[in-house]
């Protein structure tokens, strides 16, 4: 085999999340926790949608509940209390949460920083964007702010690729088409809790092209479509039956 060169780089982590608990004061079996009365009506919603012996079909729905309730951790008692709920083992749970991104075991910040850093956003700049962050901020990956503002954690692929590269904040609204200058205007604005506009951080419409929208040109302001799929469906059968009776005299006359 030939020798490797100079240029090779190892394979970077999958992430900067832990897969094992770490033993917290806030964060051990003494630490109660008990869903609020909402929030025991939702998951009763939740449960609706699913036969009586399969339960555990909500655990990432009812996880995600137990998350927002305690600012944004998901702690080991909220994950027991789970388990409790749905009626499966305390392992079926932390395997689901420590295999998701989304899910967070270890306390962050106010602002959670989520960076997508799959292939898409790296190849448009995301180490850059964490780079930016981390040297505005003064700590690195996977590491919170002494004041708690902000965590910052490479995630992987958040669903925005053509809009790369980008960030999730709270695990809910994603800012796209990042540079980065941008980002840290855009972190320092959410701190101050000023507007800030979702989505493109240019002049960019959603996820269109520079040549604007180019596909579903009939897809009309009221976000509607305006096909007549009745009619559609009448003409698709027509020239399905029309193929079918065409290959049936073919092989008549074959046969002749």
């Amino acid at each position: 085999m030939g020798r490797l060169s100079k240029t090779y780089m190892p394979s970077r982590a999958f992430s900067s999340i832990s897969v094992q608990h770490k033993e917290t004061p806030e964060n051990n079996d003494s630490v109660p926790f008990e869903f609020t009365d909402e929030n025991y009506k939702e998951i009763d919603k939740i449960l609706k949608r699913y036969p009586p012996n399969y339960k555990r079909s909500a655990i990432i729905p009812v996880l995600t509940i137990a998350q927002k309730q305690n600012d944004n951790f998901l702690s080991l008692s909220a994950m027991r209390k789970v388990a409790k709920i749905l009626e499966v083992p305390e392992m079926d749970i932390f395997e689901v949460a420590s295999f998701y991104t989304m899910f967070n075991r270890e306390r962050v910040g106010k602002i959670h920083l989520q960076v997508c850093g799959t292939t898409p956003c790296l190849l448009c700049g995301a180490d850059k964007i964490i780079q930016a962050l981390e040297k505005h901020l003064g700590i690195k990956n996977g590491e919170t702010t002494p004041d708690g503002w902000f965590t910052i954690q490479e995630v992987e692929c958040l669903g925005a690729c053509a809009n790369a590269p980008m960030i999730q904040v709270n695990g809910e609204w994603v800012y796209e088409d990042l540079t980065p200058e941008s980002v840290i205007t855009l972190i320092e604005k959410l701190k101050k809790g000023e507007p800030v506009k979702r989505g493109p951080q240019t002049h960019r419409n959603d996820c269109e092209g520079p040549q604007g929208r180019t596909s579903l040109i009939n897809f009309n302001q009221e976000r509607t479509f305006d096909r007549d799929f009745a009619a559609e469906k009448v003409a698709y059968q027509k020239e399905k039956e029309a193929k079918a009776q065409a290959a049936k005299e073919a092989a008549a006359k074959g046969k002749k």
